[in-house]
């Protein structure tokens, strides 16, 4: 795996409107983002020969990529639907470097949209969801998902570790702080740790403000060899160093603190031929606030059980020791799966991020995780860089 350090790069990124937009459909997101992301690349339809996507999770369709494919006028060689749920963007780049890099593509396509808010509202007609495989179990209990069980890890981390409340409001207002730089954010309004006190409990010792977004919008990248990278017009992003474990168990498994994102950061490090304090910006899941905390530990920010502290003070702010989410990540941007946390990370090394651009940045980190049955089931990490050396 080591051989794939710096052998491809990130050529095109874009994003689409987010938040809620009535009238647009997820398909239609998708191909706007990829439409967008081809044009930055200096790149044509004619030129991808790969697309990587996901099926709507509120209206799955069959061989979804191909239809995606059709819609862009591209004739590719290979198509494929991925799922790692939130690692689902990291597993696509991941899957890119790995055809590029042994030659069986060129230019891959990695784009995602939804429509969630809409179908939400039961404006357009949906044709079911992709199950759990764990409702009969956990459903009749009132164990719902996604909010329960990073809550129970938070809980967890709490008893342990004496992680507060108010550590956890620290990330949610950097967030929102960030977001608040970010024109394309859904969430624009400044946030203080008493309107995040104030917030009604969802899931304690989650509140609402711990919580990321339900939104609207897309995200699309293209990968193409770090040669051909080196003839295109913009400045290219290099894949230095890439990770991936994960865990198979259930929401009744062991409730760990130490989640499998440890494992993947150690070998996106070792890849890449860095180590944590090299990193200038990192763009970390936040599906919740608890999810940013533990992961910054496990990817040696910190040691474990000082998340809590690390996160207070600024530290992650824009301008802080280690700029977290620096356009709002899914708890202040959007909720597009961890899609748009790539693009920053692409814009940030570019040095097009504006108000909220990180100063000097060379190096970020991308991560992803994925809840299958249990918090933490699916993880991946990107190490992402200006330069290849």
């Amino acid at each position: 795996m080591d051989t794939l350090r710096g052998k491809c790069a990130i050529v095109g990124a874009a994003e689409t409107e987010v938040g809620r937009v009535p009238g647009v459909t997820g398909m239609s997101h998708s191909l706007h983002a990829a439409k967008k992301a081809i044009e930055d690349a200096g790149l044509s339809n004619r030129d991808i020969d790969g697309v990587l996507t996901r099926t709507p999770f509120c209206d799955p369709t069959l061989c979804y990529s191909l239809l995606v494919a059709e819609n862009l006028g591209i004739s590719p060689s290979y198509t494929t639907d991925l799922d790692t749920c939130g690692a689902t963007p990291m597993t696509m780049v991941i899957t890119a470097v790995m055809a590029i890099a042994t030659g069986v593509w060129r230019a891959v396509l990695c784009t995602w949209g939804q429509d969630k808010n809409w179908v939400m509202k039961q404006e357009i007609p949906v044709h079911g969801k992709p199950n759990w495989g764990s409702e009969d179990f956990a459903y009749p209990w009132g164990f719902i998902e996604a909010p329960l069980a990073f809550a129970m890890a938070a809980r967890r981390h709490m008893h342990l570790y004496g992680t507060s409340s108010q550590q956890l409001g620290a990330i949610a207002v950097a967030m929102r702080k960030h977001a608040c730089m970010n024109p394309n954010a859904q969430m624009h309004n400044p946030i203080t740790l008493e309107d995040y006190f104030a917030s009604p409990f969802f899931a304690e010792p989650f509140r609402l403000l711990d919580c990321s977004l339900v939104s609207d919008g897309g995200g699309a990248v293209v990968v193409t060899s770090a040669e051909t990278a080196g003839a295109l017009g913009k400045a290219p992003v290099y894949i230095l160093g890439l990770g991936q474990h994960n865990f198979a168990h259930s929401y009744f498994g062991p409730l760990e603190v130490i989640t499998p994102l440890k494992k993947a950061g150690d070998k996106a490090y070792h890849m890449a031929g860095v180590s944590p304090h090299d990193i200038n910006v990192a763009e970390i899941y936040d599906c919740f606030t608890y999810s940013v905390l533990v992961q910054l530990e496990d990817l040696g920010f910190c040691d474990k059980g000082e998340g809590g502290p690390f996160v207070e003070e600024g530290r992650i702010d824009i301008g802080g020791e280690l700029p977290v989410n620096t356009h709002g990540g899914l708890l202040s941007q959007a909720h597009l799966c961890g899609m748009l946390h790539i693009t920053e990370a692409v814009h940030q090394l570019r040095g097009e991020s504006r108000e909220r651009q990180v100063k000097d940045a060379e190096l970020a980190l991308v991560t992803g995780l994925g809840i299958r049955q249990a918090p933490f089931g699916t993880t991946g990490v990107l190490v992402l860089g200006k330069e290849i050396s």
